[in-house]
Protein backbone atom coordinates (compact mmCIF):
# COMPACT_ATOMS: atom_id res chain seq x y z
CA UNK A 1 0.00 0.00 0.00
CA UNK A 2 1.30 3.43 -1.02
CA UNK A 3 1.55 5.71 2.03
CA UNK A 4 1.32 9.56 0.84
CA UNK A 5 2.75 12.27 2.53
CA UNK A 6 1.63 16.18 2.00
CA UNK A 7 2.69 19.12 3.54
CA UNK A 8 -0.15 21.20 4.93
CA UNK A 9 0.87 24.24 4.62
CA UNK A 10 -3.30 25.89 5.65
CA UNK A 11 -1.67 25.08 9.36
CA UNK A 12 0.50 26.54 11.51
CA UNK A 13 2.02 25.77 15.18
CA UNK A 14 2.04 27.95 18.01
CA UNK A 15 4.13 26.89 21.15
CA UNK A 16 2.64 27.12 24.83
CA UNK A 17 5.71 26.96 27.60
CA UNK A 18 6.64 27.34 30.84
CA UNK A 19 5.29 25.84 34.68
CA UNK A 20 2.00 26.68 34.35
CA UNK A 21 1.69 25.62 30.27
CA UNK A 22 -0.55 22.26 30.94
CA UNK A 23 -2.65 23.06 33.24
CA UNK A 24 -3.30 27.07 31.85
CA UNK A 25 -4.10 25.06 28.65
CA UNK A 26 -6.22 22.78 30.53
CA UNK A 27 -8.84 24.87 32.02
CA UNK A 28 -9.05 26.61 28.70
CA UNK A 29 -9.57 24.03 25.97
CA UNK A 30 -12.15 20.96 25.37
CA UNK A 31 -9.34 18.29 25.65
CA UNK A 32 -7.54 16.60 28.66
CA UNK A 33 -3.93 18.63 28.99
CA UNK A 34 -2.92 17.47 32.05
CA UNK A 35 -2.70 13.85 30.99
CA UNK A 36 -0.95 14.20 27.51
CA UNK A 37 2.00 12.15 27.39
CA UNK A 38 5.08 13.86 25.20
CA UNK A 39 4.59 13.28 21.73
CA UNK A 40 0.85 12.29 22.04
CA UNK A 41 -1.41 14.15 19.83
CA UNK A 42 -5.34 14.88 21.12
CA UNK A 43 -7.89 17.20 18.82
CA UNK A 44 -9.52 19.76 20.87
CA UNK A 45 -10.74 22.98 20.54
CA UNK A 46 -11.00 26.58 22.57
CA UNK A 47 -14.30 27.68 22.80
CA UNK A 48 -16.03 31.14 23.50
CA UNK A 49 -17.74 31.45 26.98
CA UNK A 50 -21.46 30.61 25.55
CA UNK A 51 -19.74 27.51 23.60
CA UNK A 52 -19.55 28.10 19.79
CA UNK A 53 -16.52 26.83 18.43
CA UNK A 54 -13.78 29.66 18.16
CA UNK A 55 -10.79 27.39 17.16
CA UNK A 56 -10.11 23.82 16.47
CA UNK A 57 -6.74 22.40 16.79
CA UNK A 58 -4.39 19.63 18.06
CA UNK A 59 -2.35 19.10 21.00
CA UNK A 60 0.75 17.47 20.93
CA UNK A 61 2.34 16.94 23.99
CA UNK A 62 6.65 18.49 24.44
CA UNK A 63 8.71 18.34 27.76
CA UNK A 64 8.34 21.90 28.73
CA UNK A 65 4.77 22.64 27.53
CA UNK A 66 2.33 21.96 23.78
CA UNK A 67 2.52 22.52 20.28
CA UNK A 68 -0.69 23.76 19.06
CA UNK A 69 -1.45 22.59 15.46
CA UNK A 70 -3.76 25.45 14.09
CA UNK A 71 -5.26 26.58 10.87
CA UNK A 72 -2.51 29.01 9.50
CA UNK A 73 -4.85 32.19 9.38
CA UNK A 74 -5.91 31.95 12.42
CA UNK A 75 -2.92 31.77 14.17
CA UNK A 76 -2.29 34.87 15.51
CA UNK A 77 -6.08 35.51 16.68
CA UNK A 78 -5.83 31.78 18.91
CA UNK A 79 -2.11 33.62 20.42
CA UNK A 80 -4.02 36.33 20.77
CA UNK A 81 -6.77 34.77 22.50
CA UNK A 82 -4.62 32.80 24.68
CA UNK A 83 -2.77 36.00 25.89
CA UNK A 84 -6.02 37.46 27.20
CA UNK A 85 -6.31 34.30 29.60
CA UNK A 86 -3.00 34.17 30.90
CA UNK A 87 -3.07 36.90 33.48
CA UNK A 88 -0.19 35.96 36.29
CA UNK A 89 -0.24 32.67 34.04
CA UNK A 90 4.09 31.29 34.23
CA UNK A 91 3.49 30.83 30.53
CA UNK A 92 5.24 31.82 26.99
CA UNK A 93 3.13 31.53 23.87
CA UNK A 94 5.19 31.82 21.12
CA UNK A 95 4.46 31.12 17.45
CA UNK A 96 6.78 27.97 15.81
CA UNK A 97 7.22 28.01 11.76
CA UNK A 98 8.01 24.45 12.19
CA UNK A 99 6.38 23.04 8.75
CA UNK A 100 3.16 20.52 9.46
CA UNK A 101 3.05 16.84 7.30
CA UNK A 102 0.18 14.80 6.66
CA UNK A 103 0.46 10.84 6.16
CA UNK A 104 -2.26 8.85 5.23
CA UNK A 105 -4.33 6.38 4.66
CA UNK A 106 -1.41 4.47 7.11
CA UNK A 107 0.76 5.89 9.80
CA UNK A 108 4.05 6.41 8.61
CA UNK A 109 7.48 5.79 10.69
CA UNK A 110 8.25 9.19 12.51
CA UNK A 111 4.36 10.45 12.48
CA UNK A 112 1.92 10.01 15.02
CA UNK A 113 -1.94 8.85 14.64
CA UNK A 114 -4.54 11.09 13.82
CA UNK A 115 -7.00 11.15 17.10
CA UNK A 116 -10.12 11.91 15.16
CA UNK A 117 -11.10 8.93 13.15
CA UNK A 118 -9.80 5.65 11.97
CA UNK A 119 -8.24 5.46 8.26
CA UNK A 120 -7.11 9.50 8.16
CA UNK A 121 -3.05 8.38 9.27
CA UNK A 122 -1.23 10.80 10.30
CA UNK A 123 0.86 14.20 11.16
CA UNK A 124 4.34 15.07 11.90
CA UNK A 125 5.86 17.91 12.90
CA UNK A 126 9.18 19.62 11.96
CA UNK A 127 11.77 18.39 9.57
CA UNK A 128 11.86 18.73 5.58
CA UNK A 129 11.07 15.15 4.18
CA UNK A 130 9.89 14.62 0.67
CA UNK A 131 6.10 14.61 -0.26
CA UNK A 132 4.62 12.68 -3.20
CA UNK A 133 1.12 14.39 -2.58
CA UNK A 134 -0.57 17.90 -2.37
CA UNK A 135 -2.33 19.46 0.53
CA UNK A 136 -5.37 19.30 -2.24
CA UNK A 137 -5.24 15.36 -2.30
CA UNK A 138 -5.14 15.28 1.60
CA UNK A 139 -8.30 17.38 1.77
CA UNK A 140 -9.66 14.72 -0.85
CA UNK A 141 -8.67 11.69 1.79
CA UNK A 142 -10.26 13.88 4.65
CA UNK A 143 -13.62 14.59 2.94
CA UNK A 144 -13.86 11.14 1.61
CA UNK A 145 -13.57 10.01 5.36
CA UNK A 146 -16.43 12.27 5.95
CA UNK A 147 -14.48 14.67 8.62
CA UNK A 148 -14.99 18.30 8.56
CA UNK A 149 -12.75 20.70 8.67
CA UNK A 150 -13.97 23.38 11.14
CA UNK A 151 -10.83 26.00 9.93
CA UNK A 152 -12.98 25.96 6.89
CA UNK A 153 -16.81 24.62 7.81
CA UNK A 154 -17.39 26.63 10.75
CA UNK A 155 -17.24 30.45 10.71
CA UNK A 156 -15.64 31.64 13.92
CA UNK A 157 -18.25 31.71 17.34
CA UNK A 158 -21.59 30.02 14.94
CA UNK A 159 -21.32 26.61 15.54
CA UNK A 160 -21.31 24.43 18.38
CA UNK A 161 -18.57 21.53 18.46
CA UNK A 162 -21.29 18.88 19.02
CA UNK A 163 -22.75 20.08 15.74
CA UNK A 164 -18.78 19.72 14.13
CA UNK A 165 -18.86 15.89 14.93
CA UNK A 166 -16.36 17.02 17.89
CA UNK A 167 -17.57 14.48 20.64
CA UNK A 168 -17.22 11.86 17.59
CA UNK A 169 -14.08 12.96 16.62
CA UNK A 170 -12.35 12.83 20.36
CA UNK A 171 -12.36 16.16 20.12
CA UNK A 172 -14.34 16.82 24.02
CA UNK A 173 -13.29 15.08 27.19
CA UNK A 174 -16.72 14.89 28.92
CA UNK A 175 -14.38 13.75 32.42
CA UNK A 176 -12.23 16.59 32.60
CA UNK A 177 -14.08 18.94 34.47
CA UNK A 178 -14.30 22.79 33.66
CA UNK A 179 -12.93 24.26 30.11
CA UNK A 180 -14.19 27.84 28.19
CA UNK A 181 -17.96 26.96 27.04
CA UNK A 182 -18.35 23.73 29.04
CA UNK A 183 -21.65 24.28 30.55
CA UNK A 184 -23.44 24.72 27.18
CA UNK A 185 -21.48 21.68 25.72
CA UNK A 186 -22.32 19.37 28.53
CA UNK A 187 -25.82 20.12 28.88
CA UNK A 188 -26.24 19.24 25.02
CA UNK A 189 -24.78 16.19 25.20
CA UNK A 190 -26.09 15.46 28.51
CA UNK A 191 -29.86 16.05 27.24
CA UNK A 192 -29.15 14.87 23.77
CA UNK A 193 -30.67 17.73 22.13
CA UNK A 194 -28.63 17.61 19.08
CA UNK A 195 -30.41 18.53 15.92
CA UNK A 196 -27.62 19.59 13.72
CA UNK A 197 -24.62 17.63 12.37
CA UNK A 198 -22.04 18.07 9.99
CA UNK A 199 -22.48 15.39 7.69
CA UNK A 200 -21.18 14.62 3.66
CA UNK A 201 -22.80 14.92 0.87
CA UNK A 202 -22.34 13.51 -2.59
CA UNK A 203 -23.35 14.76 -5.73
CA UNK A 204 -22.42 14.90 -9.47
CA UNK A 205 -20.08 18.37 -10.70
CA UNK A 206 -18.71 21.35 -9.02
CA UNK A 207 -19.37 22.34 -5.71
CA UNK A 208 -21.97 24.47 -4.80
CA UNK A 209 -21.02 27.92 -3.19
CA UNK A 210 -20.72 28.25 0.52
CA UNK A 211 -24.14 28.66 2.57
CA UNK A 212 -26.21 26.81 -0.38
CA UNK A 213 -29.26 25.57 1.18
CA UNK A 214 -30.04 21.77 0.96
CA UNK A 215 -33.67 21.15 0.81
CA UNK A 216 -35.88 18.50 1.10
CA UNK A 217 -38.60 18.92 -0.92
CA UNK A 218 -39.37 22.61 -0.02
CA UNK A 219 -37.83 22.45 3.74
CA UNK A 220 -34.86 23.63 4.64
CA UNK A 221 -32.83 20.91 5.45
CA UNK A 222 -29.66 22.47 6.07
CA UNK A 223 -26.87 24.49 4.20
CA UNK A 224 -23.47 23.89 1.92
CA UNK A 225 -20.04 24.37 3.73
CA UNK A 226 -16.74 23.72 2.42
CA UNK A 227 -16.05 20.65 -0.28
CA UNK A 228 -14.58 19.75 -3.84
CA UNK A 229 -16.40 18.85 -6.83
CA UNK A 230 -18.54 15.60 -6.07
CA UNK A 231 -18.27 15.93 -2.13
CA UNK A 232 -19.05 18.44 0.46
CA UNK A 233 -19.78 18.89 4.00
CA UNK A 234 -23.01 20.66 5.31
CA UNK A 235 -24.71 21.03 8.11
CA UNK A 236 -27.91 19.37 8.15
CA UNK A 237 -30.83 19.04 10.34
CA UNK A 238 -30.84 15.27 11.81
CA UNK A 239 -34.79 15.46 11.39
CA UNK A 240 -34.98 16.39 7.34
CA UNK A 241 -32.67 13.29 6.20
CA UNK A 242 -35.04 11.19 4.78
CA UNK A 243 -36.73 11.74 1.89
CA UNK A 244 -34.91 13.38 -1.50
CA UNK A 245 -32.43 15.72 -0.89
CA UNK A 246 -31.34 18.61 -3.29
CA UNK A 247 -28.75 22.09 -3.54
CA UNK A 248 -29.73 23.99 -6.31
CA UNK A 249 -32.16 21.81 -7.79
CA UNK A 250 -29.50 18.97 -8.09
CA UNK A 251 -29.87 15.42 -6.10
CA UNK A 252 -27.74 14.81 -3.28
CA UNK A 253 -27.22 12.11 -1.18
CA UNK A 254 -25.79 12.04 2.64
CA UNK A 255 -23.28 9.55 2.60
CA UNK A 256 -22.59 8.74 6.32
CA UNK A 257 -19.08 8.12 7.61
CA UNK A 258 -18.14 4.85 9.09
CA UNK A 259 -17.51 5.72 12.12
CA UNK A 260 -20.84 7.72 12.76
CA UNK A 261 -23.19 6.23 14.68
CA UNK A 262 -26.59 6.56 12.93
Amino acid sequence: MTIHIARLDSRALIRVSGPDARPFLHNLLTQDVETLAASELRFGALLSPPGRLLFDLFLRGEADGVLLDVAADRRDAVAQRLTIYKLRAQVTVEPDDAPIFACWPEVAEGFTPDPRAPGLGGRRYGGEGETNATEADYQRHRLAAGVPDPATDAPSDKTYPIEANFDLLNGIDFQKGCFVGQETTSRMKRRGSIKNRMLPLAFDGPPPPFGTEVLNGELRAGEVLGGIDGAVIALLRLDRLEGALTVDGRPVKVRWPGWMPR
